[in-house]
């Protein structure tokens, strides 16, 4: 399928999301909000890859939102209208929502997603970024948290995300400032896991750590991002719990378990099998 925003490639199960507008800095514009997590829940309902590569081209990672997007999403009570002010409220929530669930299929995807950024990762940028499992930087990248210079809030999971990967202090001066946070400051605070000279350089690391995700069981892997998000989310003893439950229905040392340690003694590459597509409706 062709897309106006990405190309997709997939190869030895790593799928590579490539954003192919540079020229236009890769801005958000209305297809980029249909077209990411059509892409994503295709790649994960149909088992189609074990971990996903989201780059970009050009000189900038994202500019952030399209302007076109802002004009579509702000129309509501800026001219005068004869709908009832609390149903425009409604309608308007019910659309940043929506916006919202862009970012929250990579979230919820089964397989890992693992963000290269080079140049700018502005504005929505972060929001998606932050939603990703793991963030690589090129020297010369840079996170802007742009809202705040706009005049409005973000409102597309910058926040409710960026505060479980950096320091919370440093989330609040990023959100009241706009100030750029450079590549080494952002490794130092944890929200990048390496930078890197070039783009070239990054992309071949990021491919590396990718192959050797694809490489393990993908249940395990799976079963461990569930674990992740949900100790990200809820208390120690919840956390504790749930993963016992957890254990309790998907350990089975008759299959991937087995093929690991065989595969080890074997001293070859263990062949693990793909999850089950997933079937909605």
């Amino acid at each position: 399928m062709t897309y106006r925003c990405f190309d997709v490639e997939i190869d030895n199960h790593v799928a590579h999301l490539k954003m192919k507008r540079g020229d236009e800095l890769n801005t958000m514009v209305p297809e980029f909000w249909k077209e990411l997590p059509d892409i994503v829940r295709d790649l994960d309902d149909n088992a189609r890859a074990r971990v996903v590569v989201v780059s970009s081209t050009g000189k900038h990672f994202t500019a952030g939102m399209d302007l076109s997007v802002f004009a579509r999403s702000t129309a509501i009570g800026t001219t005068p209208s004869a709908e009832e002010r609390g149903r425009k409220a409604l309608r308007l929530r019910q659309n940043v929502l929506a916006i919202q669930e862009t970012f929250n299929a990579i979230d919820r995807a089964r397989m890992p997603v693992l963000a290269a950024i080079q140049g700018g990762c502005v504005g929505g940028g972060v929001d998606f970024v932050s939603a990703c499992d793991c963030r690589y930087a090129t020297e010369d990248a840079f996170f802007v948290v742009q809202e705040i210079n706009i005049g409005m809030t973000a409102d597309v999971g910058t926040f409710p995300r960026l505060c479980h990967l950096m320091p919370q202090g440093m989330v609040r001066e990023l959100a009241y400032t706009g100030r750029r946070l450079d590549a080494r400051r952002a490794l130092e605070c944890g929200l990048v896991n390496a930078i890197f000279p070039t783009q070239d350089a990054m992309l071949k690391h990021v491919m590396d750590v990718a192959k050797d995700i694809a490489d393990k069981s993908p249940l395990a892997v799976h079963g461990s991002k569930a674990m992740i998000n949900y100790a990200r989310d809820h208390t120690i003893a919840d956390g504790l719990d749930y993963i016992a439950t957890w254990q309790a229905g998907m350990y089975n040392p008759e299959t991937d378990m087995r093929e690991a340690l065989t595969a080890r003694q074997e001293k070859r590459a263990a062949a693990f099998g793909d999850l089950l597509p997933n079937r909605r409706g």
